[in-house]
């Protein structure tokens, strides 16, 4: 589902370029939004058309606006030259707009256009035995934003945290924590404890290198399946995971799999005998490559025969293909690795699977802290759990000042803390690098995320007046648009109706962004909006809480697909 206005207007084009003798021409693609609201709300340029009815432009736009008469949503029709010009009916625009949304309700904006379709997503997927740092945000909101965005297309989802659980760092650290381990501390803070052991091993191996040593047989005992180092091993992936799932718990997001690098050890061998089959694998240094048209080779096998992250992630991406039939693969995962899924890719094309034209790597740039000082750094790393419990104490700092008496203040400083980060990420275009300072991004009245849901408790707090006034009958509400029309409430019900429309180009380029930056300037013309009228104690009362809860809908659908809470109150 588009915009409803784009449609209508594209509807009636359609109908009148079928009198002239032209059919399938993208119509709706074509329209556009004039850069001055006096030439009107929609045009339609006649240049491409030229070619097929071998007539001027001018002419064209002439002909059709004969045929393309006004009706109950379009005023009038304009030519300028090679345009035809739409004004719309504002009553009328506001009423069909604000009864759409409210008809829909949860599901304005939403299509099935993917159904039966599924999109695979990897993201997060930090390294086991190690904090969730900062630099795992961006990945994890990411990934989360775009599987609701596409689910609220109709797709089946698949989340994958493809976590980093197998490597010579287990090694070091079975061999640190026979050493210097705290079994009692390994319980009450697991990650802080082996980023310790972590770093202890470092320190320690500078003056005493046969540590190295020791850590590769504890590895290579590992991967045998020594029985001690299994425990361990599986130990730290249990508290660590059990970690996580805190974080998670807080950013509202959720995994399908937690299938690691370890689930792939059988499936890398059988990947590297099928290159070597297929006659794909090369000899350089004693190591195994396979060589890359435009590309450095990709390194299959290291000269002591240890596989590698391309290794891991050609059996992964095999696995997954013959497990989910998948539509869409994406690797949400830094822009650093751009080289490496490239060569990746390469090699599943030259290995004959025609379902990588259906893989993709979804960059992003780097998260930089500006002003943000955190209290803990611990070899460091900034651990995100500090960051976000930095938010929502700075929240609930400025609630107490702004709003003492809120009701459930400690939910809503988590809410909106919580939702200052990740909207403070999610409003620039991913590919960006980005930086996170307290001031821009706990701001209730700049581009933030607090701005957006201060703005949908602004609404709720209307409609609950609304409401004890009786004008609000439980969820219904006399529409009675009629009468509106003003200007601030045209461009309002105008931003409305571009949601749908917004929803599916963030689907299309795979940017969260897109959704951000339009809540922004939804909340910009609702607040003008707001300020321009009054809405109880008039005529238009009902009207406008109409125009208002259809808002305040929107608003909670969009932030919904930002994987950030819409609070009632604040």
């Amino acid at each position: 589902m588009g915009n409803i206005l784009w449609q209508h207007v594209s509807e009636r084009v359609e109908q009148a370029l079928a009198e002239l003798g032209v059919e399938e021409f993208d119509v709706a693609g074509t329209i556009e939004v004039p850069p001055d609201p006096n030439l009107g709300d929609y045009a339609f340029p006649c240049f491409q058309l030229a070619r097929i009815l071998r007539k001027a432009p001018d002419r064209i736009a002439q002909e059709l606006a004969e045929k393309l008469g006004p009706d109950g949503l379009i005023e009038r029709v304009d030519v300028v030259k090679a345009y035809v010009n739409f004004f719309l009916n504002r009553p009328a625009t506001c009423e069909r707009v604000v009864t759409e949304i409210l008809s829909r309700g949860d599901e304005y904006g939403k299509s099935q256009m993917g159904s039966g379709r599924t999109v695979v997503l990897d993201f997060s997927s930090p390294n086991i035995a190690k904090p969730f740092h900062v630099g795992h945000l961006r990945s994890t909101i990411i990934g989360h934003s775009l599987a609701r965005i596409f689910e609220s297309l109709g797709y089946t989802t698949v989340r994958i945290n493809h976590l980093g659980d197998w490597g010579t760092q287990f090694g070091k650290l079975i061999v640190a924590y026979r050493k210097f381990g705290r079994p009692e501390r390994l319980q009450q803070d697991p990650i802080r404890e082996l980023l310790d052991l972590y770093v202890r091993f470092h320190q320690e191996a500078e003056t005493n290198p046969a540590l190295e040593d020791e850590a590769r047989a504890a590895f290579k005992a590992l991967e045998d399946g020594g029985e001690e180092e299994t425990r361990l091993w599986s130990e730290f992936r249990r508290l660590s995971l059990e970690e996580f799932e805190r974080i998670y718990q807080r950013l509202g997001v959720h995994f399908d799999s937690h299938q690691g690098e370890s689930a792939y050890n059988e499936a890398m061998e059988e990947t590297v005998k099928r290159l070597e089959e297929e006659g794909l694998l090369t000899e350089s240094e004693g190591a195994l490559v396979v060589e890359l048209e435009g590309l450095p080779a990709c390194l299959i096998k290291k000269k002591d025969g240890a596989t590698l992250y391309a290794t891991r992630d050609l059996a992964a991406a095999i696995h997954r293909y013959e497990r989910y039939q998948f539509d869409h693969l994406f690797y949400v995962v830094g822009a650093p690795q751009q080289l490496h899924f490239q060569q990746v890719f390469g090699v599943l094309k030259k290995m004959g699977f025609p379902w990588v034209e259906r893989c993709e790597h979804i960059a992003f740039g780097h998260i930089r802290l500006g002003d943000a000082q955190l209290s803990t750094r611990r070899g460091n790393v900034i651990f995100l759990e500090e960051l976000l419990d930095q938010a929502v104490e700075r929240v609930r700092t400025i609630i107490e000042e702004r709003n003492p008496q809120l009701e459930d203040k400690e939910a809503i400083a988590e809410m909106v803390g919580v939702g200052a980060v990740i909207f403070n990420d999610l409003s620039h275009n991913r590919i960006k690098d980005i930086t996170f300072d307290w001031e821009t991004a706990l701001n209730f009245d700049g581009d933030t995320g607090p701005y957006v849901q201060y703005t949908h408790a602004r609404a709720a707090s209307l409609l609950r007046r609304g409401e004890e006034e009786g004008l609000i009958q439980g969820e219904t509400i006399d529409v009675a648009t009629g009468q509106l029309g003003e200007p601030e409430e045209f461009q309002l019900a105008k931003r409305l109706a571009d949601y749908p429309q917004v929803v599916l180009r963030a689907a299309e380029e795979r940017e969260p962004s897109e959704i951000a930056r339009h809540l922004l300037d939804l909340c910009r013309d609702f607040n003008s909006f707001y300020h321009a009228h009054r809405i109880l104690g008039t005529p238009q009362a009902q009207g406008r809480l109409a125009l208002v809860a259809a808002t305040k809908q929107v608003i909670k659908s969009g932030l919904y697909l930002l994987g950030i809470a819409a609070p009632e109150a604040m």
